[in-house]
């Protein structure tokens, strides 16, 4: 087989026949009914373009700064938890990620701990959850900052929507020889997976080192899932204290309504994404690319704009960039890349978004990201979800 591939959906369909079934539905799954996840998808279709005939630009320029961090294009990898899909994990993605000259986003939740992911891409910014006593969510982030993570993101885009429809994958705490007898027959019928770990002399990892306490071994990730659960959310002044004892650049992960994100310029943001957890939220929550017009025309101009969300081609990029957007994250995309082929997956599918970007820029007759606007796309009236606007 040949290992390049052409777009995204190719990668998908790669990592869907390389990768266990368990495994793969952990990353295709949604809560309930799947409504925002399709949605997210579907909603970009809803957007069109007018491309001219001549008058093209001979390049193009992709590059952008999120963060205070130069990228060579305006897309990032969007913290994902544990990713078992590849025994390199986060550092196979936060290679590729430098390797393509653009950011790394670190779960808290990750496989591989900060340090490790820092020393392979040094703009790497750290995803901190709402989980525990202040006590320990300040060592969660001095610890980030001595290794050298140049941003911090806090994601309250996550509620406790445990239910899908179509039932969750089996996740065991640990993986005990019990839990192993009962994974070995997908296992042993995807050999290629099996055989990557086999080389490592190590079983998928399902602790988390990054919410490790000191003197402590590593929690697993029910563990701190659990922890997450019993801890009061968070309000308004503790994003507000979070963004105070970070002190750096710092994003709110989540925003898809007016009112909040005029409380994230309030609470000091340097900037937001336009989230819905990738419809592991609240089912039903609008696409993110609906939300994001309104967003944008309230706080555009106060600090950055990310958009997360159904991301899935170039031209999905383009679209939300031309809304409002200075930047998008992926999430699903990178990680079919990793369960597809490793770093070099993820390479390719960040190489298939810049070839869109700079295919869809050519049609539009455009030579820089920065010359996007609403006049670049054809938006239905219908199109966009204007949430939480104050009442007349």
């Amino acid at each position: 087989m040949n290992e390049w591939f052409e777009t995204v959906a190719e990668a998908q369909r790669r990592a869907k026949r390389r990768l266990p079934p368990s495994v793969y539905s952990a990353l295709v799954a949604g809560s309930e009914r799947g409504l925002t996840v399709q949605d997210n998808i579907k909603a970009f279709d809803e957007l069109g373009f007018a491309p001219h005939t001549a008058g093209h630009q001979g390049g193009r320029e992709l590059g952008t700064s999120v963060l205070g961090q130069d990228i060579s294009m305006p897309v990032v990898i969007s913290p994902t938890g544990v990713q078992a899909v590849h025994p390199d994990g986060e550092v196979a993605v936060a290679r590729a990620a430098a390797a393509r000259g653009t950011a790394m986003g670190l779960s808290s939740f990750a496989s591989k701990p900060v340090e490790e992911v820092v020393a392979a891409n040094p703009q790497t910014f750290f995803q901190l959850y709402w989980a525990g006593t202040r006590d320990q969510i300040t060592q969660r982030i001095e610890r980030a900052r001595a290794a050298g993570a140049v941003g911090l993101i806090a994601t309250l885009d996550w509620s406790f929507s445990m239910g899908r429809d179509w039932g969750s994958p089996h996740i065991p705490e640990k993986l005990t020889l019990r839990e192993a007898m009962r994974f070995a027959p997908e296992a042993l019928t995807h050999p290629s997976w099996l055989s990557a770990f086999a080389k490592t002399g190590k079983i998928p990892d399902l602790t988390v080192p990054n919410m490790q306490d000191p003197g402590k071994d590593a929690p697993t990730f029910f563990g701190v899932y659990g922890e997450w659960m019993q801890t009061p959310p968070p309000s308004w002044e503790d994003v507000a204290w979070i963004r105070e004892t970070w002190g750096g650049p710092f994003m709110l992960k989540g925003v898809t309504r007016v009112d909040d994100a005029k409380r994230a310029v309030d609470a000091g943001a340097t900037a937001i994404s336009v989230s819905n957890h990738g419809g592991n939220n609240l089912d039903g929550t609008p696409a993110t690319i609906r939300c994001l017009p309104a967003v944008a025309d309230a706080v555009g101009d106060q600090l950055e704009i990310l958009l997360d969300g159904g991301i899935r081609r170039g031209s999905d990029v383009v679209k939300a960039l031309a809304l409002g957007a200075r930047a998008v994250m992926i999430g699903r995309a990178y990680l079919w890349g990793l369960g597809a082929n490793g770093q070099a997956g993820v390479e390719n599918v960040l190489d298939v978004l810049r070839s869109g970007i700079d295919s869809a820029l050519l049609g539009l007759g455009l030579k820089s990201i920065a010359e996007l606007d609403r006049s670049s796309v054809l938006m239905p009236d219908t199109f966009p979800r204007a949430l939480g606007l104050q009442r007349a």
